[in-house]
C-alpha cells in the first residue's frame, strides 16, 4: 500500500481543519501568509537593485562623498 497522501486524504485534512478553527481563523491565516509572501518579495527584489545614491541612508551618503573627495 502507498503512503502517498490522495485527493481525498487531502480533503479529510481540509474538513478536519475547518471543524476545528472555523472559516475565520483559516482565512484570515492565509491572509497572513500571503502578506509575508509579499514582503519576502519585495524583500528580495529591493535586494536585487543595484545601490544608488539616493537609496542610500545618510551616513552612507557622506562616507561616499568623503571618499569621492579623497
Amino acid at each position: 500500500m502507498s503512503n502517498a497522501l490522495t485527493l481525498p486524504h487531502l480533503l479529510i485534512i481540509g474538513v478536519v481543519v475547518l471543524v476545528l478553527f472555523g472559516r475565520g481563523k483559516v482565512s484570515s491565516l492565509m491572509g497572513e501568509v500571503g502578506k509575508g509572501i509579499t514582503a519576502f518579495k519585495k524583500g528580495v527584489a529591493e535586494a536585487d537593485q543595484p545601490e544608488t545614491p539616493a537609496a542610500l541612508s545618510e551616513p552612507q551618503r557622506k562616507d561616499e562623498e568623503r571618499k569621492d573627495k579623497a
